[in-house]
């Protein structure tokens, strides 16, 4: 009972796992990548995939997915000791023990949750064979590519990214790619499924310049993930917006945000912005709610996904309710964090002190604590630049039917013009039911869904239109001069015909 009733949310985007070497042992393996293997339940098996990202600052993020059960990132917390390793999956009430073998290629060891005990081995996983033969065939894009940095003044470093430009004179209307919580590379990979990759070559060959750029302390971008708050990860949108205004080919005038999950939240945030906003914002599967709502939510639809009944999901979330509410009441982390281990260990008399204090560090992180407080739709009202949402009806992280109402009215109180549109059987990621997937290589290879990627398309090329019209010319003449009306017509008729053309 004291297990199923730490099925808890431990808000978090990010956690850390500490090394503690034996002496005279060699460095621990490297566990950056994606771990896949097949976990047997009854009736079948379910393919874990568990992504680990190491940090700049020396420690990891890791999450895990579960796509036949449309499980992503699901936060994970990974402790290891010389070759020994724990993985803990709080929300799933799950966890993992086993070594690092093979070198650091294989992870193998035992997997727990409730009703099922189990041996496991994850594999460092590898893109599926389609994908692979398709990177390792790349032909020469018909767009322009290339490497750029580009400073974040407000946090003092450079983030790194990849910028795409369409062939032709311009110029182009162009959008920054704004990731979803937890620390991504710019092509946000998932097991060869490459979200930013796929978004990027498909609107630029439709006439959209984009920049996906490493999130901050991943790849080779510096700043540090841990640190940062929503309102932070504002600053590298806003830092982005600067760059692209002064690249050439680029409509400074048309140059907008597309964010994923809490990124869609950072590119609203950065549209309310008093000024150097965003000319348009997309927004994929953003949130509506608080965040204290979202994550009590998520916490519910994931117990009950995997078969916890009523009762002891309404005693976990009265815990997560008892957490959440010491850390908003307690600014003091110290004190906030002996009132969090206090709970956790008295609800789970089996919880070792290191791992109450571990928790209690991340619950009053800076980003959970900013999280834990905000609240979108009190700022939806100041944003005046068009916004598309598209968000999936099966996506278990940010439901369409809670959130896209949310920031539609939101949106509305404002001046925004806003297109919002449900994408029937779309997950998280954005991609359609298995079953639609395209057949690569004899095998089905994960995708976009098309009707997500036709919105896009003719939402931002209507940005892009406006991109090439030619900007208003102002006349100036001596205040003694009288005004040659004719004149005035001849010279304004030429601009009109310009502007329909375009």
């Amino acid at each position: 009972m004291q297990k199923l009733l730490l099925l808890l949310l431990l808000v978090s985007s990010w956690f850390v796992h500490t090394v503690e070497a034996r002496p005279g042992a060699e460095e621990p393996p490297r566990l950056s990548g994606q771990w896949q293997g097949p976990l047997k339940v009854p009736g079948g098996s379910l393919t874990l995939m568990i992504t680990i990202v190491p940090l700049s600052n020396g420690t990891y993020y890791a999450a895990l997915d579960v796509p036949q059960q449309r499980i992503s990132r699901m936060p994970v917390e990974v402790e290891l000791k010389g070759d020994n390793l724990a993985l803990r999956i709080e929300q799933a009430g799950s966890h993992f023990e086993g070594k690092v073998l093979a070198g650091g290629a294989q992870l193998s060891g035992t997997w727990q949750q409730p009703g099922l005990k189990t041996d496991l081995v994850l594999e460092r996983g590898t893109a599926p064979a389609a994908a692979q033969a398709a990177k390792k065939l790349r032909l020469t894009p018909p767009y322009r590519e290339s490497e750029v940095t580009f400073n974040n003044p407000t946090g003092k470093f450079k983030l790194s990214g990849t910028l795409t430009i369409p062939s032709g004179e311009g110029p182009f209307a162009a959008v920054a790619l704004l990731s979803d919580s937890g620390p991504q590379e710019r092509d946000c990979d998932l097991q060869g499924y490459h979200l930013f990759g796929i978004l990027a070559d498909y609107l630029t060959r439709h006439g959209i310049a984009v920049l996906r750029f490493d999130d901050r302390g991943v790849g080779r971008s510096g700043g540090d993930y841990t640190r940062a708050t929503t309102a932070d990860l504002v600053t590298d949108a806003q830092a982005a917006l600067a760059f692209l205004r002064k690249t050439p080919l680029i409509a400074p005038q048309q140059v907008g945000l597309l964010g994923h999950g809490e990124g869609a939240n950072v590119a609203l945030l950065a549209a309310a912005a008093p000024q150097g906003g965003p000319a348009f914002v997309a927004s994929l599967a953003g949130y509506g709610q608080s965040g204290r709502d979202v994550l009590r939510r998520q916490q519910g639809e994931i117990m009950r996904l995997i078969g916890t009944d009523g009762t002891q999901i309404k005693a976990a979330q009265a815990l997560y309710d008892q957490l959440v509410d010491a850390v908003r009441q307690t600014p003091n982390n110290a004190a906030a964090r002996a009132k969090v281990i206090t709970l956790l260990r008295s609800s789970n008399t089996a919880l070792s002190e290191s791992m109450a204090r571990a928790r209690a560090a991340e619950l009053t992180s800076p980003w959970s604590r900013y999280f834990l407080d905000f609240n979108p739709a009190t700022r939806l009202p100041q944003v005046q630049c068009p916004v598309l949402l598209l968000n999936g009806t099966a996506d278990l992280q940010v439901a369409a039917g809670r959130h896209l109402g949310v920031l539609q009215k939101g949106l509305h109180q404002g001046t925004a013009t806003v297109e919002a549109h449900r994408l029937p059987g779309v997950n998280h990621w954005f991609q359609p039911d298995q079953a639609d997937w395209p057949i690569v290589a004899g095998e089905r290879q994960a995708a976009f869904s098309p009707e997500g990627l036709d919105y896009l398309r003719l939402w931002l090329l209507e940005r892009s239109k406006l991109a090439k019209a030619p900007l208003p010319v102002t006349v100036q003449r001596p205040a003694a001069q009288p005004k040659p009306a004719a004149r005035t017509r001849a010279m304004s008729r030429p601009l009109k015909r310009s502007t329909a053309k375009a």
